[in-house]
């Protein structure tokens, strides 16, 4: 595996052991790769990481190994790396690493860390979301072209809705994440309230194409806004955050004029260092202003109003929610005892 390795992360010394063990034997990149590519795009992962409780998904022993998502902050971590004390929806709670540096990020893959997964909160609010975050989720049957299309509308949606600026990236997979830089002033039960308004109106727009339907069995091969991402304790992969795949593919950061041009397999372990080198963290401004829901919020008001639209399904790892309609997947409800009828 090769004897351990210094790196020098923005003034940390970070140790990294067995440098040469390869984590993508497709591609046969190292841990030794893996962070150095992490310390290549650190300012850009620092941006979309920084002050923000952070779940590692964790592979050990590389892709191909065991895996595990660890919530609560390593007994080893270095005192340098502060925590914040987060709530689960179970009640229970954890202490979860929050970098403030790239040497956080560096020090996480030492120990076979691909994908960070922050909350879409700050250490020092860690109840009230700072993102709303919109996962354009493919279902079989569609291919990448499909949630590119709906990300374009999105766009349109959420500038009719209170001028929101979305910030457009891939998920490392076929599908696409839009953030959207808001006030810190809304719980989580709002913010998933605002997501829920999204989509729907995208629905409306789209119904082809984009589907809001919770059971798999709805929702046909239409782009799914996974509305659920907005929930406490759901979490979306970082900005520049490596993917669990054999080719070791990248969440990356784009330009609306990019959406349905760059294409998710352009970005990779390998190609994004030379992209920011070129261009920087295209997603640089994005704290720079914070947008009210207040808009969205008013559509989701019409919509149960005038519509009789409510909640949504909460995940089933979820308490049973206030106004939360039944959890139960509509073959098996009318199929029980009670339930509707098939006419």
């Amino acid at each position: 595996m090769g004897e351990a390795v210094e790196l020098q992360a923005g003034g940390r010394t970070v140790r990294l052991s067995s440098p040469d063990k390869v984590f993508f034997p497709e591609r046969g990149f190292t841990k030794l790769d893996l962070a150095r590519y992490y310390l290549a795009v650190g300012p850009g992962i620092l941006r979309a990481l920084r002050d923000r409780p952070t779940t590692l998904e964790r592979y050990p022993e590389g892709v191909n190994g065991e895996n595990f998502f660890q919530k609560r902050a390593p007994k080893n971590m270095p005192d340098w790396i502060p925590t914040a004390h987060i709530t689960f929806p179970s009640g229970r709670s954890a202490d979860e690493m929050c970098p403030t540096e790239v040497g956080a990020v560096v020090w996480a893959a030492q120990f076979g860390t691909l994908t960070f997964h922050p909350w879409p909160v700050r250490r020092d609010d860690v109840d009230h979301p700072d993102e709303l975050r919109i996962d354009l989720d493919p279902q079989p049957g569609t291919d990448y072209g499909d949630p590119a299309r709906a990300a374009h509308e999105l766009r349109s949606v959420l500038d009719e809705f209170g001028g929101l600026r979305g910030f457009p990236k891939t998920s490392g997979g076929r599908g696409l994440h839009v953030f959207v830089p808001i006030e810190p002033r809304w719980t989580f039960t709002q913010v998933r309230r605002a997501a829920i308004a999204v989509g729907r109106e995208m629905e409306r727009r789209m119904p082809d194409q984009v589907t809001i339907k919770w059971w798999k069995e709805e929702r046909g091969r239409r782009i799914f806004i996974d509305y659920n991402q907005t929930a406490r304790d759901r979490t979306i992969a970082s900005a520049y955050s490596v993917r669990p795949r054999p080719h070791a593919p990248v969440s990356a950061p784009l330009r609306w004029d990019e959406v349905g041009v760059a294409h998710p397999q352009d970005f990779d372990l390998a190609t994004m260092p030379a992209r920011f080198a070129e261009l920087g963290d295209v997603h640089e401004d994005m704290d720079d202003r914070r947008y009210s829901l207040q808009a969205l919020l008013d559509l989701a008001r019409r919509d149960e109003h005038d519509h009789g639209l409510g909640d949504l399904p909460y995940p089933p790892e979820y308490p049973k929610m206030p106004g939360e309609p039944r959890r139960v997947q509509p073959s098996r409800a009318r199929k029980a005892p009670g339930g509707p009828t098939t006419p």
